[in-house]
Order: structure tokens, then sequence, then C-alpha cells
């Protein structure tokens, strides 16, 4: 069993799996969306390569807490995604995960160009990072 984790934007979706222990999560890929349908069925090619029973999709929540019309639209995509996938989706608060992503890249030296071909990739693995670890703590 695998976890995959989501980071969902307009035009494009950081995926990232954990490992079969569901200890530490790695960037896969990142879909450059084009249409739902497209999108849809490519996460149904990666739910079945790597056989994926659970989805971790990043909720990004105001500074306060609260939910404004991006993370409603990310909880609209997550009910389309578990429905034609029929997997569950959980909700991460991703609330800062793609500027921890950037500083890891920048503390890593990855070019400017580089970053930005992997910066939702590399938020979508904290976004699931901080999941498992929450789960090995339970």
């Amino acid at each position: 069993m695998r976890i995959m984790g989501l980071d969902i934007g307009d035009k494009t979706i950081g995926v990232a799996l954990s490992d079969e222990m569901l200890w530490t999560a790695q960037g896969l890929e990142t879909i450059h969306r084009k249409k739902l349908a497209d999108d849809l069925r490519r996460l149904q090619e990666i739910k079945e390569q790597y056989e994926v029973e659970r989805i971790v999709a990043g909720l990004p929540k105001n500074m306060n807490g609260t939910l404004g019309p991006r993370a409603e639209l990310v909880q609209e995509l997550g009910t389309t995604i578990a429905n034609e996938l029929g997997i569950p989706v959980i909700y991460w608060d991703e609330r800062l995960s793609t500027v921890a992503a950037e500083r890891t890249l920048l503390a890593a030296d990855v070019s400017r160009k580089k970053r930005k071909q992997v910066i939702d990739k590399m938020a979508a693995v904290i976004i699931l990072q901080g999941y498992l670890d929450t789960q090995q703590a339970k």
C-alpha cells in the first residue's frame, strides 16, 4: 500500500508517493494541467501502477486557519478525484508548504529554472511527509 500526496494548483499538480512502509515521501512528477479528464486519467494511472490506497491533498488554508476560495476549489477537485479513483482523499493543512519547498531547494543550491520545474512536486513531498510523520507518532 502507498499513499499519494498532491499539491493542487491551477496550472499544475505536484505528485508525491510514500514508500510501501509509509515512512517517507518521494517526489514523483508534476502534472501540467490541461483538461480535468486528462488530469484524472493520469492520477488513475499512478494509482494503479503504485497501488495507491489513499490520497493526501494539500489544503491551502488562510493564515488564520479559515478556508478561502482556493481551499474550496481544492476540496471540490478532491471530491471529484475521490469519486473517480474510488479511494479516500484526506486534506492536509499546506500553509507554507511551497515556502518550505522553496527554502529547501535554495539550500540545495538548485537553479531558479530547475526550482520552477520541481517546486510543486517538492511541495507535495512536504505535504505527504507531514501527514506520514503524524501517523507514525500515533
